[in-house]
């Protein structure tokens, strides 16, 4: 690796009404490496790679590539097109009416003929190539939206390396994929740095960023903190310059007196799970974990209402019970915070207040007669108890950061007084700092007595967070794990060999 930068950012500043969100930031890459960018939500690693890609304008500052100063004016296309820049967003782009290879090839389909007619054989096998490359064995004209939210995932990140890039932007690129996944990224990854491309990698999780990168960006409030090469730091020092503190303790998990039984799932068959027991104590953070397709989501959308149970039993409280919708759910004490927060989470032109409250509807009112004055009450309450970092209870929840607007769902639900809480991909999209900060909110809500059961895709995570664990793989439970016997490899291996044996 040479020691010429072929990617140059100098001086770029970028103000948006009442914030400055990048602060004569510079960022200069090397051909054929993986640079890391990381930073808490809002720190303006997400504006810097949309200035980069002609999403943005900004207002002072150069960026030049091999040399040449790209005009700030041009557009993503154009960017794409004549200099090579890519960029994977972390917030899916698809069309989910459209077919997969339609999708692969938007805006530039392959025509045949005198009349140009689009050449659906070419498109087929050029499509067939590029799914290949990550064993997705789909007919190519298969409708998008049959496809799991970790093969849309997939999706867009065939759609940009198919093209000729220089530079690559990967934001979050792993935030829907299992372990089987990620790591066939890895390796794509490494044959696109053979190729001499560079990828600008903006990731959450510290332990991809010492696995893939060969330098990392830290930024803050808006600023370039420092650059380093990812073999001469620890995870402590860069979560310290991330954060602007330390944080001595990731997985924040004490010891805490687990109750009597709460909830119990007898023979449960729901979508592709079959046949599933388990029963789920007071206090108790019960963690199911699986790769994609396992049978864990389909489980909790049975239990939930979301999904039809087919056979089995749901006993809670010592007594069985039937829950055909998630408002009946929402009744019998069963709350649920979604892995997609803005798609399922959040009414995300609506305030905060109104978020945090939506849960409280029938108490505060009905109509246009809302108890505003306790709507406030609770809105200030829990901003407070929950740290949420905004304006004012007013500010308009999209705006928020991604940690923020987590912190909201799981307010919102606390506020319903749950005997049960689901949580799906809690801390998904969420910087280092605000992953601590809900763990410890889930550590508080097991100190006063909840239940949680948490579905993560995460193997760090749920055996780092949760008292218990079932291992699910091709729509079964494949073993169970105390807290005491935790073996990272081990249930890896559990999950990827029920999966294999199918």
């Amino acid at each position: 690796m040479g020691n010429e930068y072929n990617l140059q950012i100098k001086n770029v500043t970028k103000r948006f009404p009442g914030v400055l969100a990048l602060d004569k930031v510079d960022l200069e890459t090397r051909r054929g490496e993986v640079l890391a960018v990381i930073g808490e939500n809002g720190a303006g690693k997400s504006t810097l790679m949309k200035i980069l890609s002609g999403a943005h304008l900004m207002d002072s500052g150069e960026i030049r590539l091999d040399g040449k100063v790209i005009p700030p004016e041009t557009g993503p296309k154009a960017r794409m097109d004549n200099y090579g820049l890519g960029i994977i967003y972390q917030e899916l782009n698809y069309l989910n009416e459209m077919t997969i290879a339609e999708n692969l090839f938007l805006g530039r389909v392959p025509l045949k003929g005198i009349l140009r007619r689009v050449d659906y054989q070419a498109m087929k096998k050029a499509s067939m190539e590029l799914m290949r490359l990550f064993d997705m064995d789909y007919n190519p004209f298969t409708l998008v939206k049959s496809l799991s939210v970790a093969e849309k995932q997939i999706l867009e990140i065939l759609r940009a390396v198919s093209r000729d890039v220089k530079v690559l932007v990967m934001d979050e690129p792993t935030s829907s994929l299992n372990e089987v996944e990620t790591q066939r990224l890895f390796g794509y990854i490494e044959s696109l740095k053979r190729r001499g491309v560079t990828i600008i990698y903006i990731s959450h999780k510290l332990e991809e960023v010492f696995r893939l990168a060969d330098r990392v960006m830290v930024m803050r409030d808006g600023k370039r903190v420092g650059v380093l090469d990812v073999g001469e730091t620890t995870s402590g020092q860069l979560v310290e310059m991330m954060v602007g503190r330390a944080i001595t303790e990731m997985y924040p998990k004490a010891e805490l007196p687990i109750g009597e039984e709460v909830l119990r799932i007898e023979h449960l068959s729901c979508g592709c799970a079959r046949d599933i027991s388990f029963s789920l104590r007071k206090g108790e953070i019960f963690g199911l974990y699986g790769l994609v397709g396992s049978g864990c989501v389909e489980t909790v959308e049975g239990l939930l209402g979301i999904r039809a149970i087919s056979g089995g039993k749901v006993i809670l409280d010592g007594k069985e019970t039937k829950i055909n919708t998630p408002i009946e759910a929402k009744k019998q004490g069963i709350a649920y915070v979604p892995s997609d927060r803005k798609a399922e989470g959040l009414v995300l032109i609506h305030s905060l207040k109104d978020n945090l409250t939506i849960t409280k509807l029938d108490e505060l009112g009905r109509g246009l007669k809302i108890n505003s004055a306790r709507q406030k009450e609770y809105s200030d309450t829990w901003i407070e108890k929950m740290q949420i970092r905004t304006p004012s209870r007013n500010a308009i929840v999209e705006s928020l950061s991604g940690g923020n607007q987590q912190k909201v769902v799981v307010a919102k639900w606390i506020l319903t007084d749950p005997k049960v809480l689901i949580m799906n991909d809690p801390t998904r999209g969420v910087d280092v700092g605000a992953k601590v900060e809900i763990y410890k909110i889930m550590e508080d809500l097991c100190r006063r007595g909840i239940s949680i059961i948490m579905v993560t895709a995460e193997l760090l995570e749920v055996i780092g967070i949760t008292d218990r664990m079932l291992i699910f793989a091709n729509g079964k439970i494949e073993g169970e794990f105390q807290r005491k016997d935790y073996d990272q490899k081990a249930i890896l291996h559990m999950a990827v060999k029920g999966s294999e044996n199918a």
